[in-house]
């Protein structure tokens, strides 16, 4: 499948800050969705972890994690959802991210895309959605 990638985190305007680069499919098992990848969005959790630091990579890192797809194949363990399913999430960050033709994502952090969003619409709410949640519910404690 083809990825973004990088190995060094270098300023943006170098050229081998972001690699086109290509690696095996990864296979859904236990509660993994294989999505495959319709629309992504940047977010402060992108730039953040991809800035200027002394780490070299063993293997390509994928960044990105707000993300929208289809579900192509699931987990033995997987409940929640079918191959075909339209989904958005905010993925893990300790995992391979959404800068990619096909991401795994543990189904827990999914959820159904809204019918009445576009595919770009919906890949730009998750992490913001998770943010006004977090402020509402968590640190003002609306009921």
């Amino acid at each position: 499948m083809k990825i973004v990638g990088l190995y060094k985190y270098l300023p943006i305007e170098a050229e081998e800050s972001f690699l086109d680069l290509t690696i095996e499919t990864p296979q859904a098992s236990g509660h993994d969705l294989l999505v495959q990848i319709q629309a992504i969005s940047v977010n402060p959790v992108d730039t953040k972890l991809r800035a200027p630091k002394d780490t070299v990579e063993e293997n390509p890192r994928i960044l990105g994690w707000d993300a929208v797809g289809i579900v192509t194949e699931i987990g033995d363990a997987v409940e929640l959802f079918q191959v075909g399913d339209a989904v958005y999430y905010a993925g893990d960050v300790t995992r391979p991210g959404s800068y990619a033709d096909f991401q795994l994502v543990d189904e827990h952090l999914v959820g159904a895309k809204p019918a009445n969003l576009s595919i770009e619409e919906a890949a730009a709410m998750p992490l913001t959605l998770i943010t006004a949640w977090e402020a509402l519910f968590d640190r003002i404690r609306i009921n």
